[in-house]
């Protein structure tokens, strides 16, 4: 009998609050995993601190700033591919995260400056960090990915000015200075910096790659090989963690590959409930297990 059936019961059916989770991002992130951050902290903690901490999808990345706030890790390696994602975080971890913090703080928000700015072709990193904060907040849903429009009602009929927080924007990409040096960043593909420390029994990684069947909707590059990653991380010396939609299809991927698999409950921002999966080599560290 495989793992996956020792786990196949296993499922934390209370939703986390996500109130409660400190809020570290500047991103409003499609498919974030703001919801995840107590299963991380369980996990890590049950490792005692002493790894390197890898995020190969780093997005939002919700996880990894909590991993460096809350010192879950010795080091943390974010990576992500996506060039507008990337220009965000190359410029907070760079020497103009207090241009872009002030070009947050004085932008006056309305559907003409918006649309200047998001139609431009950026002349440096740093205007594109600002181009794609910009898209980021006040497109619908946060999607960056092509075709996705401004808000035009938003909360409560206040349209654009409904989502953009420049005070609270602000706050979090100067508190980032404070663990940036516990950060490495690094724009690149997630199957080359997994092969890069697979042999690295230290190295632990958490992985969230775009989605099944949500993907192609939110992400620019949405094409990811499933059944490559699970044959990647199967190689890996350290552990990890995989968070993925609950499919068939990622099911019959985890039981050819003997990893255990547990479905921890979330709400969407729709406020409905639905389970995703988690996967990884041990799952004893799991609340329902």
């Amino acid at each position: 009998m495989s793992q996956l059936f020792l786990f196949e019961n296993c499922e934390i059916k209370k939703p986390v609050n996500v109130a409660s989770i400190p809020m570290r991002s500047p991103f409003r992130y499609a498919g974030g995993k703001t919801w995840f951050v107590p299963h991380i902290r369980k996990w890590l903690s049950s490792k005692g601190g002493d790894v390197k901490f890898i995020e190969p999808f780093v997005g939002g990345g919700i996880i990894s700033l909590t991993v460096a706030f809350e010192t879950l890790a010795d080091s943390i390696l974010m990576v992500e591919k996506d060039e507008d994602v990337s220009a965000v975080w190359k410029t907070i971890f760079g020497n103009d995260y207090k241009w872009l913090a002030e070009k947050i703080i004085n932008f006056e928000v309305n559907p003409k400056n918006a649309d200047i700015i998001i139609s431009a072709k950026p002349k440096s990193i740093r205007d594109h960090a600002f181009q794609t904060i910009l898209r980021n907040r006040l497109q619908h849903g946060g999607i960056l990915a092509s075709g996705a429009g401004l808000l035009k009602n938003g909360e409560n009929g206040k349209g654009l000015k409904s989502r953009w927080y420049p005070e609270t924007l602000k706050k979090r990409i100067l508190n980032i200075q404070e663990v940036k040096h516990k950060i490495a960043f690094r724009e690149g593909d997630a199957f080359e910096i997994i092969k890069e420390n697979e042999n690295d029994g230290n190295s632990v990684f958490f992985i969230d790659p775009p989605y099944t069947i949500a993907g192609r909707r939110l992400y620019k590059y949405f094409d990811v090989n499933h059944e490559e990653l699970f044959s990647q991380m199967s190689k890996v010396k350290g552990d990890f963690i995989m968070t993925y939609d609950d499919t068939p299809e990622i099911e019959y991927l985890a039981r050819e590959y003997a990893f255990q698999v547990g479905r921890v409950i979330m709400k969407t921002t729709h406020h409905t409930t639905k389970y995703e999966l988690v996967i990884g080599k041990d799952l004893t560290w799991l609340e329902c297990c």
